[in-house]
């Protein structure tokens, strides 16, 4: 059940007790992690011991710009988001005080940056023959099923129809639901696909295993860890993979030489680069959504990123005589 909080009756409500009664009452822990920077910093602004319905509208506003004007996009939108919340709440409590102002609104996130590579420098990248079979695996696995690397590293061997190279993932979005009066995550399943590269690949990389994650760690977790069932590989103790670990994995072999970590490809580029080279190849935008698994078609154009010499390709069915059957 949701945290039943205490609020002090018969004072005015400060803006710190109200922030704080407002972060009690959040029930998942990520949740309120997130919360707590925007609105906490947005409290000491406003003035942690003022009363919170002495606040205007316009202070909150202020605050925002001052705190996060000049952030990036998705960062402005999230501590938005925290702020109008927890005003929300207090309204729907019966507690006095501001609102968002109608002038502080939410802004549209620009398009993805995140490039698409060529098509022969994935293949190249993946048959390098320092790769280990596992990166080669999930780089393949990622390639083919314009998957999102938290769907593909969370996949168990059991899940796996190998036959049919398909497998279940637990889709982006799962919202938690209120099942006999206790909440509980309820996962949509969704069905990706993979082709002849990564078929070749995955008995390679499990080796007569059978169950436990695809995707594992080459050492046990220390001591202090502690992981669900599901997340270790019975037979050996060794982990899950995580996306941190894929990330720095990727890293090592394809951060520019010379230069710090963190300056090679992102996990998600695979993603980006196999709904393009799917695009390329003449895939229409309603196959591109099924692939992908999204719900609108604006979603999806961001990741189609057509190289120059594609669009130089598609232009010259426009040259005289030319007649496409």
């Amino acid at each position: 059940m949701p945290a039943v909080v205490q609020l002090r009756s018969g004072k005015a409500l400060t803006v710190r007790a109200a922030a704080d009664s407002f972060l009690g009452s959040l029930t998942n822990p990520n949740t309120a992690r997130g919360y707590g920077t925007g609105i906490g910093k947005t409290a000491e602004r406003l003035g942690e011991d003022r009363p919170l319905a002495a606040v205007a509208d316009d202070e909150v506003g202020e605050a925002l710009e001052l705190l996060w004007g000049t952030a990036a996009v998705n960062t402005w939108n999230a501590r938005r988001a925290a702020v109008l919340s927890w005003l929300g709440w207090c309204a729907d409590h019966g507690y006095g005080g501001p609102a968002v102002p109608a002038w502080v609104k939410r802004m549209t996130p620009p398009d993805s940056e995140t490039p698409a590579r060529p098509k022969l420098v994935v293949d190249r990248l993946i048959a390098r023959r320092e790769v280990p079979v596992r990166e080669k695996t999930l780089w393949r696995m990622l390639y083919e099923t314009c998957a999102r690397a938290e769907e593909i590293l969370g996949v168990n061997i059991e899940e796996l129809d190998l036959p049919g190279r398909r497998a279940p993932v637990k889709a982006k979005g799962a919202a938690a639901r209120r099942r006999g009066g206790r909440a509980r995550e309820d996962f949509v399943l969704e069905t990706v696909y993979w082709d002849a590269g990564t078929a070749r690949l995955l008995p390679r990389l499990l080796r007569g295993r059978t169950r436990g994650p695809v995707f594992v760690t080459h050492r046990r977790p220390g001591p202090g860890k502690v992981l669900a069932p599901r997340d270790v590989y019975p037979d050996t103790g060794l982990a899950r993979l995580s996306y941190g670990q894929a990330r720095a994995l990727l890293d090592q072999h394809t951060a520019v030489a010379g230069a710090a970590a963190g300056t090679g490809w992102d996990l998600h580029e695979w993603r980006h680069s196999g709904l393009t080279h799917l695009g390329e190849q003449g895939a229409s935008l309603l196959m591109l959504m099924a692939k992908s698994r999204h719900r609108k078609a604006e979603n999806v154009k961001r990741y189609f990123k057509p190289s120059p010499e594609a669009i130089a390709e598609v232009t010259g069915l426009l040259a005289p005589g030319v007649v496409r059957r």
